[in-house]
Order: structure tokens, then C-alpha cells, then sequence
């Protein structure tokens, strides 16, 4: 019974938390937090090119079921390939906006609406525009070489489009040649 007593009193007088306590509680989530964050980072950086692959998928796809609408209606001479008044010569858009706005290739028949290919231009997620700015996108034009750079809104058509982006990716690649 004394034992008990003994002991109960000890405990009770034992109050807070020690000095090394504190230091090792301390220590061992910093070791965590070295651990986790750049496993965070790695996580958030992959995420955005998954967004980025994404997008350029959209916009790509877009180009080329805008191509394949205009070969077609030169196919049902729906319209004469060279009159259009929106495609370039090559039966690409001029812009990428065009995607969104839509185009019925200059047709003559009347009751043709236009046909729209994207909602909404995709963000290049390493290249953030500001508030009320378009996306920007990188544009080769069906003419350039493949592995060109040419500004954006300066080709005379959109065939292909890369990031502007002149970061790394995690395989080593750089986004604008994706």
C-alpha cells in the first residue's frame, strides 16, 4: 500500500513535458517534414503535367477535327478549296480563338451554322495568363519545320501548338518540345 502511495505521489508532482521531450517530439518532425515535402512538390509537379498533357491533347484533337470538317465540306464542294474566308490555305485555322468561335468554312448554303470545335482555349498550366488575358500557346504552322518555334498568333495557320513553358519536366524533357 505504501508502494502505491509512493508512487501516486510522484506521478502527481511529475507535471509538463521535459526539455528533451520537446527537443526529440521536434526533431522527429522535422525528419518528417523533409521527408514529405518535396514528395508534395514532386506530387504537385506531376499533377500540372498531367494538366498539360491534357490540354494539349484538347487543343490538338481540335485542330484536327477542324481539318477533317474542311476537307470534307471540299469533298461535298460545300465549299471551293482557297475560297474560304476563315481557314488558311491548308484547310488549318488561323487561330486558335477560331476553335472556339467556330467557322462554317465560307459555304455557300445559308442554313450551314458554324461549327464549333473547343469550348474554350485549355491553360497551359506552366504558363498561367493573368486575370482577363487568352492562354497563350506556342503555334507551328503547317508549313514550319517540326521542330520550330514560332511566336504565338504569328503563323499564317495553327497545325500543331506547344507550351511556352522553359521549365524541365520530370523526365528530363522540356515542356515545349511535348
Amino acid at each position: 500500500m505504501r508502494i502505491n502511495k509512493l508512487l501516486g505521489k510522484h506521478f502527481k508532482s511529475r507535471s509538463g513535458v521535459s526539455l528533451v521531450e520537446l527537443v526529440v517530439t521536434m526533431a522527429i518532425l522535422s525528419i518528417l517534414a523533409v521527408l514529405v515535402i518535396p514528395s508534395l512538390q514532386l506530387t504537385a509537379k506531376r499533377t500540372k503535367e498531367i494538366e498539360l498533357r491534357r490540354s494539349l491533347r484538347t487543343i490538338r484533337t481540335a485542330i484536327d477535327d477542324y481539318k477533317k470538317a474542311y476537307d470534307t465540306a471540299v469533298k461535298e464542294k460545300k465549299i471551293t478549296q482557297g475560297l474560304q474566308t476563315d481557314a488558311s490555305s491548308t484547310g488549318y485555322p488561323k487561330t486558335l480563338k477560331l476553335l472556339v468561335e467556330g467557322d462554317d468554312f465560307g459555304g455557300v448554303d445559308k442554313n450551314q451554322t458554324k461549327k464549333k470545335f473547343l469550348r474554350r482555349i485549355p491553360v497551359d498550366p506552366f504558363n498561367v495568363p493573368k486575370k482577363g488575358e487568352e492562354p497563350k500557346w506556342g503555334i507551328r504552322a503547317y508549313k514550319d519545320e517540326p521542330d520550330s518555334k514560332t511566336s504565338t498568333g504569328e503563323a499564317e495557320d495553327v497545325y500543331d501548338v506547344y507550351s511556352l513553358s522553359e521549365e524541365t519536366a520530370i523526365d528530363g524533357t522540356k515542356y515545349k518540345d511535348w
